[in-house]
Parts: structure tokens; C-alpha cells; sequence
């Protein structure tokens, strides 16, 4: 007669260990029924705690959700989360260091001067009950993984219609208590049009124009922020984009300013 053996063995999670000695746990490797993920977890956590290790963090898919529970009751707290997945960490050593999630939103504006002195400006819809006729200059918030360069020549193209070359990096704004308690950081970036006529993007924009430099920064509906970066940038070179030989990074993944001081100053 043949008898089956059933493994009754509980195995420590599959995991890695990162340079700052924490354990980096492999969602792929996680069970998907609470009552098996349960004393597997108890018995890695003592493991890695007596191995001397810091911090665990745990990805769990959302098509493994289930888990969450029974993670938060060994002590789990979220960390952050994705579409797909919620990371969540658990300190194996009182003082464990736990790099926060991604504070602040980023965004750039374009700042878009012709040669007849006229400025690029527009009016969102969603302001126009409550700040009807306030100008600002186009732009918006970066995508992941995208370059400031792009970003503000993408933001003007969609808004606007209007293409552009960049030219400088002119300044920007920081401040807190944004979306969702956030920071949020803006760049103001001085590009030069390539086209001028002006198809909006009627979602967003409820009008957009060429403004006499004059007139924008004589207006009384522009704001303060606005105004000084526009003036700043008709006196100044701004930060031109540039790269350094030898520079051991990818461009694709990194970008760098310095201050401008002429034509031959840019790449």
C-alpha cells in the first residue's frame, strides 16, 4: 500500500539581503492562503532577527492581498503602495533606519518668450469660476521617469499646441502641504517657441495666448511667483542643460544644470 508523506516542514520566506543588511522578501515566492503564510512569516522573522538583520520589507502583490492581515498582525506597517502592490516593512532592530516613501510632487512651467516680446500664457478651466482671467504659464506635473527638459516642452505642446526648444532652467518654488500632504517642487524652465500658432487643449485650457511682456507683468491678475520668474529670466541665462566627460552615469536616467553664460555654455 502506498502511503503519501506530507510535508509538514515550515521554510523561511524567500528572500535577498540588501547592503543595508535588510531583508528584501520575494513577492513572487509569497503563498496566497493566510493559514500557510502565517507560521512561514513567524519563523523567518525569528531567523533574520537572530541572523542580526535590520529591516523587512515586504511587497505584497494585490492578486495576494489576502496576506495583508496576517501581515499587520506580526507587526507589519505600510510603507507605500502601487497599483498592483503594497509594500510594507517591519523593524527587526529598535533603531533600524526606514528611507520614507517619495515626499513631493514635481512639476515644470514654460516659460515661452517670441521675438516680438510676447509671452506664452494661458487660463485653466478649473480656475475660471474662481480666478476668471488669471494668466499663468503653461505647465504641469512630471510623469515618472521623465526628464525636466521634456516635461516643460511636453506640458506647453499639450496646452498650448505651440512647440518649443528648451533653452534654460530659470528657477523654482517649494512648499508644503500639497496633494495629499506633500510637498511639491516647480520648475519655471525659458523656452524658445518653434511654432506660434495656438491649438488649447480644451480639457484643461480655457484660454491661451500671446501677451505683451509688458502687459503680463503690469497685470493685476498674474501672480507674484509668475511675475519675478518672467522678469528674472529676460535679465538672466538661467542653468543650461549640460553633461560632463567622464560623468559616470546614464544620460538617459540623469540630468544636470549649470549657470549659462553664453551660447557655447549648452549641449
Amino acid at each position: 500500500m502506498h502511503v503519501a508523506v506530507i510535508d509538514t516542514e515550515v521554510h523561511t520566506l524567500v528572500a535577498t539581503i540588501n547592503v543595508f543588511r535588510g531583508v528584501v522578501v520575494d513577492p513572487n515566492g509569497l503563498c496566497t492562503d493566510p493559514a500557510l503564510f502565517s507560521p512561514q512569516l513567524a519563523q523567518s522573522l525569528t531567523a533574520w532577527k537572530a541572523a542580526g538583520y535590520q529591516v523587512v520589507w515586504l511587497e505584497v502583490p494585490i492578486d495576494k492581498a489576502v496576506l495583508i492581515p496576517a501581515a499587520a498582525q506580526a507587526g507589519f506597517i505600510f510603507h507605500h503602495s502601487r497599483p498592483d502592490s503594497m509594500m510594507m516593512t517591519l523593524r527587526l532592530a529598535p533603531d533600524a533606519v526606514i528611507p520614507p516613501y517619495a515626499t513631493h510632487y514635481i512639476g515644470a512651467g514654460g516659460l515661452v518668450l517670441n521675438e516680438r516680446q510676447e509671452l506664452l500664457v494661458v487660463t485653466e478651466r478649473v480656475h475660471r469660476h474662481r480666478r476668471p482671467h488669471y494668466y499663468k504659464l503653461p505647465g504641469g506635473a512630471l510623469k515618472p521617469g521623465e526628464h525636466l527638459v521634456d516635461a516643460a516642452m511636453r506640458e506647453v505642446r499639450e496646452e498650448t499646441g505651440i512647440h518649443t526648444r528648451f533653452l534654460a532652467l530659470m528657477g523654482f518654488r517649494h512648499w508644503h502641504g500639497y496633494r495629499y500632504g506633500k510637498s511639491d517642487i516647480y520648475f519655471i524652465c525659458r523656452l524658445e517657441p518653434l511654432t506660434e500658432e495656438i491649438q488649447i487643449q480644451e480639457s484643461e485650457i480655457e484660454e491661451a495666448m500671446w501677451m505683451p511682456l509688458e502687459r503680463f507683468l503690469a497685470g493685476e491678475h498674474v501672480g507674484v511667483f509668475n511675475k519675478q520668474m518672467v522678469a528674472a529670466a529676460v535679465h538672466s541665462e538661467g542653468l543650461v542643460p549640460t553633461w560632463f566627460e567622464g560623468y559616470d552615469a546614464d544620460p538617459e536616467s540623469r540630468e544636470l544644470f549649470v549657470p549659462g553664460v553664453g551660447e557655447e555654455s549648452g549641449n
